[in-house]
């Protein structure tokens, strides 16, 4: 199954993201000092992104680059896939891409920051457009929707990060 979008990697490897998307980036401070980094980076990299704001992750594995995993909220099924994984000094994460079947079309980044001065921060990038009738049908709505789920990932995060 390939996914639906050409542009993989784009939520890490461009300072702009892809024309012809919506465009999210968000970014909430959890704190400093290494344990908060790792405190944090730790959740991301096992879904506490995805989980804390409710959804499934099926399988229930940690994130791991190249994996299918479907999130699940209440009758809505959502395939992606784990395009890139980042573990080094300064960022941990991931990017999950879309796949067939998604509402949406595009890519989701979830990092953990580390900036020089030791102050650990969440960020979220994405580009998205419909991919589903439903969310061409919807509209606006369907932004909202992505813009109130994003919030709910960010405080899932500061809840299992944040502190230090």
């Amino acid at each position: 199954m390939s996914l639906t979008y050409t542009e993989i990697g784009a939520t890490l490897a461009a300072k702009r993201l892809p024309q012809g998307y919506a465009h999210l980036d968000r970014r909430v401070r959890l704190g400093s000092g290494p344990q908060c980094f790792e405190r944090a980076g730790a959740a991301v990299l096992a879904w506490g992104a995805q989980r804390g704001a409710g959804l499934r992750v099926t399988p229930g594995d940690d994130v791991r680059e190249g994996a299918d995993v479907v999130l699940r909220a209440l009758w809505l099924r959502i395939p992606c896939r784990v395009v890139r994984v980042v573990r080094d000094t300064t960022c941990v994460g991931f990017a999950y891409g879309t796949l067939p079947g998604h509402p949406e079309c595009g890519e989701e980044a979830f990092l953990v920051e580390r900036d020089a001065d030791g102050s650990v921060w969440f960020r979220i990038r994405a580009f998205s457009r419909p991919g589903r009738w439903y969310t061409r049908v919807a509209g606006p709505v369907g932004r909202v929707v992505q813009v109130w789920v994003t919030g709910r990932y960010l405080r899932a995060v500061e809840r299992a990060g944040g502190g230090v």
